[in-house]
């Protein structure tokens, strides 16, 4: 018997949306410094998410005060440091399932990272629900609110407003599908009775996800589309989420503007800027083209009387340019040059 076509996607964040090996290691390993966890290699940090990570710092700690001053520790770094590259390819698996799938994020980090990422990389609207360690630790916990809660239903489609037409049921645990890069989000999923997707650029290998139980591990973020959509995965996000974003210069996880420095208010003045633009190329229809320019000896071009063989061309004096026409061409080529450093630093 096939899967229902799927209502509802939960992704995990680091590992799964943003590369986390590298930047949530910086992180712990001054914890582990300072604490004197005793993991003084990426591996055995990496071999913590099995399970719940913050459950696993619990037994490498003396006791629960112990316990709770690390955990406080931890996600006061993250929110002052932690600032990961998106993965790869995963902002267009994003918006494509945002147009017809209610999506939610949900994360051991805390719940001002996941804004700091996901506003950066102009996937917040994509996302109708998130849950940040800070405010749910238990992933499990998570998914039984997301599932229990009746405005589950409702998604966003890249856009500040959520659906507001028709009823929405809510999401059927056989429709609803954890994408996850670690082993221990995978036996959580599975123990609320929800499909699980593993992804094998973060934390846990091929196997070791297989074996948690995933029914499908993706190699590359586009697999993670065509194995939940099916046939159904070349048709191209729709409304808001087909309009290309645009985020500071441009560039999906650019630390330079990740620091969370703009005011709140420049930030709604930006997505209200986003959403006008993404509006406005929705209703504005395709320009005309250009008649192509006359050609020398185009006999529909040429002026009454002449023979089109004979058209008198112009000497070498017609084509140097003027002072002004330097100046302009000058121009141009320092915008495009300007153009191709930008495209180079992408």
């Amino acid at each position: 018997m096939s899967a229902p076509p799927v209502q509802a996607v939960i992704f995990d964040l680091d590992g799964t949306l943003v590369q986390t090996r590298i930047a949530s290691w910086e992180v712990f390993e001054k914890i582990n410094r300072r604490f004197a966890l005793g993991v003084d290699e990426p591996e055995r940090y990496f071999d913590l998410f099995r399970g719940n990570i913050y459950d696993s710092i619990a037994k490498l700690c003396r006791d629960d005060v112990h316990a709770a001053q690390v955990r406080e520790e931890f996600l006061r770094l993250l929110r002052r440091e932690y600032t990961p590259p998106l993965v790869p390819g995963v902002a267009d698996v994003v918006r494509r399932l945002a147009s017809t799938s209610t999506l939610a994020v949900m994360s051991s980090n805390a719940m001002e990272v996941l804004r700091r990422v996901l506003t950066t990389n102009d996937l917040a609207f994509c996302f109708a629900h998130v849950f940040g360690g800070d405010v749910t630790p238990d992933k499990r916990t998570a998914i039984r609110t997301f599932l229990a809660d009746p405005g589950s239903g409702f998604g966003r489609r890249c856009a500040a407003d959520y659906d507001e037409a028709g009823l929405r049921p809510l999401p059927d645990p056989a429709a609803t599908v954890l994408v996850t890069d670690t082993a221990g989000d995978v036996r959580d999923g599975l123990e609320v009775g929800i499909r699980v997707v593993g992804v094998a650029w973060g934390m846990h290998s091929v196997e070791e996800l297989t074996e948690a139980g995933a029914e499908f591990v993706a190699l590359w973020p586009q697999e993670i589309t065509a194995h939940l959509l099916g046939g159904a995965a070349a048709d191209p996000a729709t409304g808001a989420c087909a309009v290309t974003p645009v985020s500071g210069d441009g560039r999906h996880g650019d630390h330079r503007h990740s620091r969370g420095d703009e005011d709140d208010g420049g930030r709604a003045r930006a997505a209200e800027v986003r959403r006008g633009r993404r509006r406005s190329a929705a209703a504005r229809p395709a320009p005309a083209q250009e008649p192509a320019p006359a050609r020398h000896g185009d006999p529909a071009t040429a002026p009454p009387g002449l023979d089109p063989v004979r058209a008198p061309t112009p000497g070498p004096v017609a084509h140097r340019p003027d002072g002004r026409a330097a100046r302009a061409a000058g121009v141009a080529d320092a915008e495009l040059l300007d153009a191709v450093r930008r495209v180079a630093r992408r």
